[in-house]
């Protein structure tokens, strides 16, 4: 079988301040669309990192942003780890072998088809978006993202022609050439576009600017920081020092990103790299904020989620399945511990744990454990088609649609249970009927929750003897092998008591 390749890009997390929820979500959001193109023999390479340069970190870190910055990374990979987020690669703008050589060969290839000239420059600067605002993009002067007053700043800078490719970049969004889902981002970039793109500044003088990358062959100027860090998706599959890789997996199938930097990534990116001569990205998936009570999280309101605190409280797959389940994944959703706690002991504990809990037990009481002869009824149909359901809804983005599906099967399973009531019937034939069904019904639970809730398939599947990890891509019923041996476990998710 031809693998086919499938390179998936989170943005990477402004090293300002620790991770966030929102950022959790994105990690998690595109670890399903890896984790689900591996378990379907798709050759995978999922990336992540960290943005390291810039004005905002320079303010903040004092006399070492490097020790600052570090401190930083450790903070998101270690998010990375606790969230069992499958990534190939971390990239860091700051890797000075592989991301700095290669912005500066970028910067190099724009220089060379003429698209960069320099010119004194007057605007308003926000230190929080890191980049110039228009008047029109300010409220008296005030950005409305930041809620702080632009900087007035005037010095000489590189600026890229990118008024120059603004009917291409129509023409390739438009034909979906460069896909952007949802289609009510793609239609707001559109209109952003067609209002006319002006020229933008690329540079910044070593002197306002030092932590950054240099600009080749002018000391005095340091490169713009969205030029840099959108270079990390070439840098992190090895543009500079694995050749061989980078062509492998270039261009990205899929860039997954937050709704404030889609103009970044759907105008900036894909005009740099038409002015490079590089391929364009295939799609962007953008998704949106996660609110706590109606309101975006903010240090200044005090309402900012702390992901490593939720983990320790609930656990990593808890965490998963809620932003997965109950927040919309392209519009902004609100994170309610409340609702949280209530899918927990619903969904988690009620649903999924107690039937893992109550197939093994029978399977332990009425056959010492091991796996019954082949039986087909009513959960085989249930399960019939599912891996495909579950695709083709994690392939437009609908994670609570692919769960939904699955959670038909684990709701069936509990409703098949309460209706045959195994525990009353005596004849031998009829339950290894019943037992049969239910036990590979969670084998079909565990390979299709497994891109979603990957610690917990994993003990599921420890828990059903399987030596192999079944296949995504060619389950079929009947495979569980009579005779194998199972091993009833822990319950898998403990109710939460509340008050």
């Amino acid at each position: 079988m031809i693998k086919i390749k499938f390179y998936t890009t989170t943005s990477i997390i402004y090293t300002n301040s620790d991770p966030h929820i929102g950022f959790a979500l994105e990690l998690i959001q595109t670890d399903v669309l890896a984790r689900l193109h591996r378990s379907k023999g798709d050759d995978v390479f999922f990336l992540t990192g960290t943005d390291e340069h810039g004005s905002k970190i320079q303010k903040m870190a004092g006399d070492d942003p490097q020790k600052f910055v570090n401190d930083i990374t450790e903070k998101v990979q270690e998010l990375a780890s606790l969230l069992n987020i499958s990534n190939d690669d971390f990239i860091r703008t700051t890797d000075t072998e592989r991301h700095i050589p290669t912005t500066q060969d970028i910067w190099t290839l724009i220089e060379n088809n003429d698209d960069f000239y320099r010119k004194k420059y007057q605007g308003h600067y926000c230190v929080g978006c890191e980049c110039f605002k228009t008047d029109k993009e300010l409220n008296d002067g005030v950005c409305p993202i930041h809620n702080k007053k632009a900087e007035l700043i005037e010095e000489e800078n590189f600026f890229f022609k990118l008024s120059k490719y603004q009917d291409k970049l129509i023409q390739l969004i438009e034909s979906d050439e460069l896909k952007i889902v949802p289609k009510e981002r793609k239609k707001e970039i559109l209109n952003f576009i067609k209002t006319g793109l002006e020229d933008i500044s690329f540079s910044r003088t070593r002197k306002s600017l030092s932590w950054g990358i240099p600009v080749p062959g002018n000391n005095d100027q340091t490169i713009y920081v969205w030029c840099d860090a959108l270079t990390n998706y070439l840098s992190g599959i090895g543009y500079t020092n694995n050749k061989k890789q980078f062509e492998k997996y270039w261009p990205a199938d899929v860039h997954v990103v937050g709704k404030d930097i889609l103009r970044f990534h759907a105008v900036f990116w894909p005009a740099m790299l038409m002015s490079a001569g590089l391929p364009l990205p295939k799609e962007i998936f953008v998704h949106g904020f996660i609110t706590k009570d109606g309101k975006k999280m903010s240090k200044s309101i005090g309402n900012v989620v702390d992901p490593f605190e939720q983990i320790k409280k609930y656990s990593a797959d808890s965490i998963r399945y809620f932003l997965l389940n109950d927040l919309p994944a392209s519009n902004d959703g609100d994170f309610n511990e409340e609702m949280l706690i209530n899918r927990i002991n619903a969904n988690l504990a009620g649903d999924l744990g107690n039937l893992v809990y109550r197939v093994l037990a029978l399977t332990e009481k009425n056959f010492d454990g091991k796996v019954p002869k082949e039986s087909k009824g009513k959960l085989a149909e249930i399960a019939s088609g599912l891996t495909d359901r579950v695709s083709k809804s994690v392939e437009v983005y609908d994670f609570q649609g692919a769960l939904s599906e699955i959670w038909k099967l684990i709701k069936g399973s509990n409703q098949y249970i309460n209706e045959t009531e195994p525990w009353k019937i005596d004849d031998k034939e009829k339950l290894s009927e019943i037992i049969y069904e239910l036990l590979e019904a969670l084998r079909f639970i565990a390979v299709t929750i497994k891109p979603f809730l990957p610690d917990t398939s994993e003990k599921i599947i420890e828990q059903l003897g399987l030596e192999e990890e079944p296949s995504f891509a060619d389950i079929k019923w009947g495979q569980l092998k009579e005779g194998t041996q199972t091993k009833k476990g822990k319950i898998l998710f403990q109710k939460v008591e509340t008050e």
